[in-house]
């Protein structure tokens, strides 16, 4: 990455973004994988420590929460450290955190998750500056969506290899997840030996952190159009969270054995990388926010279909879920191009930083919303019918937004 990712402003080659394009993927790879090895090993961390299985998702809420203010001071890090600087020190994070959790030391547990949600917070920031800088703005969408693709296949990683290692290896869960620490340390390694990145400015932060990320709020909350992505952000990985997250036991309401239902979860989670990709091409053609508002349109349209799921036959019931992966998951890339096209020169990670906060908010809030609605309707279908008003706002808020972009074009 030497020649490619240390020269800012370099005229963007046909094919010069391939190599930042392959590693950034890695490093998602690599990062999803490491936040939920745990969650792939949960019941038997569970019964080596005394603990309910269900305790992963206290784990997982704190990754995100910690992820907020890594995001909210992502923009200050990346101009300070620069981007492959702080893509090393995300893979270093993730070794330590790795590490740490097979200490089997709660607090030390407690602690590397933290770690994990620094490391994941300022993880698109930074890939987003390295990206955005030697991709032709035509083929952004396509390029940042490919890299999101990292998220999912991260996720099967994590779901094959940590079980594959504890059973294979024999070296139990702590065994796993200290092995599972040589995918971010091989990274971090080849990255010592292949970039040069430059020198880190100092002065980037010297007005004060807390008063740039202030600063950065401000400045999403007073422009029309950052201010939809945000909320967009906020509402489509809501959406994400709840589709992937309720798929299986809804399922087994309607009467689905548990290895079937986690068939079906597969393949919208297979399906959710694809159309990652798939969207991103349609994002380069159509525009970011016709694209947008297409995705909250459709996956408004499956959860509103829900509501009668128990009458729909079994066949027709995978299609539409496995479907709704592939739209619900297929936002990210769109997103991160838009985020990054809206950004003032150079901000282009500060930016992103600022917009992840509602990201991750919606990450937090949405699961927990959906389960207070379940509480109160006592059914999965009518939950996600309810839920479908999200996609649908999105969708309104992304047209109007288009739609504002096209007369400011008209006006020039």
């Amino acid at each position: 990455m030497r020649e490619s990712l240390s020269t800012q402003g370099a005229p963007a080659a046909s094919c010069l973004w391939i190599r930042p394009l392959a590693v950034m993927t890695l490093v998602q790879v690599a990062a999803t994988c490491s936040i939920l090895a745990l969650t792939a090993l949960a019941p038997e961390v569970a019964a080596s420590l005394g603990v309910g299985a269900h305790w992963i998702g206290y784990q997982i809420s704190l990754i995100y929460f910690s992820g907020i203010f890594a995001s909210a001071f992502a923009g200050a890090v990346v101009e300070t450290l620069r981007a492959e600087r702080v893509i090393r020190l995300e893979l270093a994070i993730f070794v330590l955190g790795l590490l740490m959790l097979a200490s089997g030391q709660p607090v030390l547990m407690v602690l590397a998750s933290l770690l994990f949600g620094i490391g994941y917070g300022l993880n698109n920031p930074a890939s987003s500056e390295i990206l955005h800088r030697h991709t032709p703005r035509r083929q952004q969408s396509l390029v940042f969506s490919i890299k999101q693709s990292g998220v999912p296949l991260g996720a099967v990683l994590a779901n094959v290899m940590m079980p594959a290692l504890l059973v294979a290896l024999g070296v139990g869960w702590q065994g796993a997840l200290a092995l599972a620490a040589l995918l971010p340390a091989g990274l971090l390694l080849w990255s010592l030996g292949t970039d040069s990145p430059e020198p880190a400015q100092r002065g980037a932060a010297s007005e004060g952190i807390w008063r740039r990320m202030l600063g950065e709020q401000r400045a999403i909350l007073s422009s029309p159009r950052l201010r939809t992505l945000a909320i967009l952000g906020c509402l489509y990985s809501a959406l994400q969270l709840i589709a992937t997250a309720f798929i299986v036991v809804m399922l087994v309401e309607h009467g689905w054995t548990l290895v079937a239902a986690g068939s079906v979860a597969a393949a919208s989670q297979l399906l959710g990388a694809v159309g990652r990709v798939a969207w991103g091409v349609a994002a380069d053609r159509l525009g970011g926010f016709r694209t947008l508002a297409l995705i909250g349109l459709i996956a408004g349209g499956i959860l509103l279909s829900l509501n009668w799921v128990g009458s729909f036959p079994a066949a027709l019931q995978a299609v539409l879920l496995a479907g709704l992966g592939g739209v619900a998951s297929g936002w990210n890339g769109v997103f991160l191009a838009a985020a990054a096209r809206t950004a003032p020169e150079g901000k282009v990670g500060a930016n992103t930083g600022a917009l992840l906060v509602y990201t991750f908010l919606g990450v937090i809030i949405g699961p927990s919303c959906f389960a207070f609605i379940y509480g109160i309707v006592g059914d999965y279908g009518l939950g996600f019918a309810l839920f479908s008003s999200v996609g649908f706002l999105g969708a309104a808020l992304s047209w109007r937004q288009m739609r504002a972009q096209a007369r400011e074009t008209r006006a020039a």
